[in-house]
């Protein structure tokens, strides 16, 4: 039988064009191996481009003579499309143009997103923008690398693109460099070029900001908490306390609250010690244990130290109102609340023990709202491996519960540290998003902290080992959630150039506006309410007033029985001596009378006469 197609015009120019078709994706299958073939081989970028490009266009021009012998084509055979790896010109680098494709896609969110930078692959890529989606930040984060290699930066682009998108933002200022996110950024060559390199539009941009400061201590709102609220396990371990002691200070705190006593201040808190152990405060705690004077000699001991270190400055009233930190500026972005910690290295325990209280008052305070497309706050805990170094088992417990409860409230937190082994596995494991910037390797301990944090990220195109010690400066390996809550591939990647100074903004421009805010009136002088000192001293003054009048009454009925017993004794000896007068008198009368006379007489002779007469018969 011969072939249906044969001896027709219409079947000549089909086969023609099948037969041009398959030229076509023979030679576009050719080019894309040819290009994978050099991309592999790491040859200079430019003759792969060149090469890839003259593959792509000889790949068109057989399209194009496909298309134009078979314009009767059946449409069941459209030409294939050109893959999306093969739009993009891939330089040599140590990922695979399918490697690059895959985190391209892994970072194409719908939603909002944070812009992070641009993938490097031997050189930046600004076609494969590395971000992450703005409602997986409360899913926590880690911002991790040595000293110097761009983490407070990297904070600061986080910080700015937060607010602009409504979203407040706390922070701990530690050195004062954050401070320049209320100032706009001034342009440089150096500055330009590298925004240019990596796709970045960069325009100066300063964020609303307000000051805050612990206790007044350096510029800011000051911020204070009372004891009561602070709690006995952070303040056992801000005065580190072993957990007898701890478990001491916990009873303390539960009698204050069962016996209504305030405690404000460290005074408050020395003096209900104090009282507990006197004579007349310690058998309030027999029932449930009681005190022993040792262990509170030793509590009140590092009182004495903790306040004479300036601690007395942290706690009072009023007391810092937390919700403060979630409110937005009238052009609706998020209010950026820094807080200023200078001499941070003198009481570290202090400064992040307080943060931590922070965020257990909001977790406390705030209602359950699932997840949001923007979080309520993301709060940046800077120099996290003070929280962690010689934490109690339940602290850390508490520290990992509020971590993992508080994403439901609305808050997203961000760890800043110098390797992830500053950070507890139990926290490690709550955190979705990871910022590493370079680590050295300089010693045995630190070759340990690599491999041990290399062994945390996912199977990736790079040598991660040898990638993490040569990652240059705003450089940093880059692992997010997803939006469907999977890990993005792991990318290397140039990261922005904050929009505001890269400079503290100056003193003088912070003084200026930290006495313009609203909050000064309310929060800037120390109040002195009644509290247990107040309350201890009014009881044990009406405890004394009434021993003394019980003592009075005392003093006054022994006196009156006394002078009962004086006058019975004053009486009694009275009547002894009449009687005797009586009794002489009447003896005097008997022996005066004639009858009494001779009586006596008589006796006397019968004495004498038995006298002489025993004498007479012994001679």
């Amino acid at each position: 039988m011969n072939d249906a197609s044969s001896g027709t015009p219409e079947s000549a120019d089909l086969e023609a064009a099948r037969k041009a078709f398959e030229e076509a994706q023979a030679a576009l299958a050719k080019a894309e191996a040819e290009a994978q073939t050099r991309a592999a081989a790491e040859q200079t970028p430019a003759p792969a481009a060149a090469d890839a490009a003259g593959a792509e266009a000889e790949a068109a021009v057989a399209h194009t003579a496909a298309a134009e012998a078979a314009p009767a084509a059946p449409a069941a055979a459209p030409a294939p499309d050109t893959p999306a790896a093969a739009a993009i010109t891939v330089p040599a680098g140590p990922l695979t143009p399918e490697q690059v494709e895959t985190i391209r896609a892994g970072y194409a969110f719908d939603g909002l997103a944070l812009e992070m930078g641009a993938l490097v692959n031997g050189e930046a890529m600004p076609e494969v923008p590395i971000r992450i989606p703005i409602a997986m930040t409360n899913r926590h984060g880690l911002i991790a690398g040595a000293t110097g290699t761009g983490k407070t930066k990297t904070l600061q682009v986080l910080t700015e693109q937060l607010s602009a998108a409504g979203v407040p933002v706390f922070a701990a200022d530690i050195k004062g460099d954050l401070s320049g996110v209320a100032t706009p950024g001034e342009p440089n060559e150096k500055l330009l070029a590298r925004t240019k390199g990596i796709g970045q539009d960069w325009t100066p941009q300063a964020a609303p900001v307000e000051y805050y400061s612990l206790g007044g201590r350096g510029a800011g709102i000051p911020i204070r908490a009372t004891v009561s609220s602070f709690g006995p396990l952070m303040l056992a371990r801000v005065l580190g306390l072993n957990k007898t002691q701890e478990s001491s200070l916990g009873l303390v705190f539960h009698y204050a609250d069962a016996a209504g006593l305030p405690l404000v201040d460290l005074g408050d808190l020395r003096s209900l010690l104090s009282y507990l152990t006197s004579d007349e405060g310690k058998a309030e705690l027999e029932g449930i244990g009681g005190l022993s004077k040792q262990t509170v000699g030793v509590i009140l001991r590092e009182l004495t130290v903790f306040a004479d270190g300036g601690a007395d400055a942290f706690f009072g009233e009023p007391e810092i109102d937390t919700s403060l930190f979630l409110r937005q500026a009238p052009d609706g972005r998020g209010i950026v609340s820094l807080l200023e910690v200078p001499g941070v290295a003198q009481q570290p325990e202090v400064f992040s023990t307080f943060l931590m209280w922070l965020l257990a008052d909001l977790f406390n305070d705030l209602p359950e709202v699932g997840d949001l497309e923007k979080p309520k706050l993301v709060f940046f805990f800077d120099e996290a491996h003070l929280l962690f170094t010689g934490a109690s088992k339940e602290f850390l417990e508490q520290v990992t519960q509020t971590v993992r409860l508080i994403r439901s409230k609305g808050v997203g937190i961000f760890f800043v540290t110098q390797t992830p082994k500053d950070v507890p596995n139990d926290v490690l494991g709550q955190l979705g998003s990871r910022v590493q910037h370079q680590l050295r390797a300089h010693t045995p301990d630190d070759a340990t902290a690599l491999r041990a944090t290399v062994r945390t990220y996912p199977k990736s195109g790079y040598d991660l080992e040898q990638t993490l010690t040569s990652l240059a400066t705003g450089e940093a390996i880059v692992t997010v959630m997803g939006e469907k809550g999977a890990p993005t591939p792991v990318a290397w990647t140039r990261l922005r150039a904050p929009q505001g100074s890269m400079s503290p903004t100056p003193a003088a421009q912070i003084e200026q506006h930290v006495n313009a805010s609203p909050l000064m009136a309310q929060y800037a002088n120390r109040v002195d309410p009644q509290s247990a000192t107040e309350m201890l001293a009014q009881k044990m003054n009406a405890a004394a007033e009434q021993a003394r009048q019980e003592a009075e009454a005392e003093a006054q009925a022994k006196a009156q029985a006394q002078a009962e017993a004086d006058a019975r004794k004053a009486q009694q000896p009275s009547r002894s001596r009449t009687t005797a007068r009586q009794d002489k008198s009447i003896v005097e009368e008997v022996l005066g009378s004639r009858t009494g006379q001779t009586v006596v007489r008589e006796v006397v002779r019968g004495v004498l006469g038995t006298l002489l007469r025993g004498g007479g018969r012994r001679r």
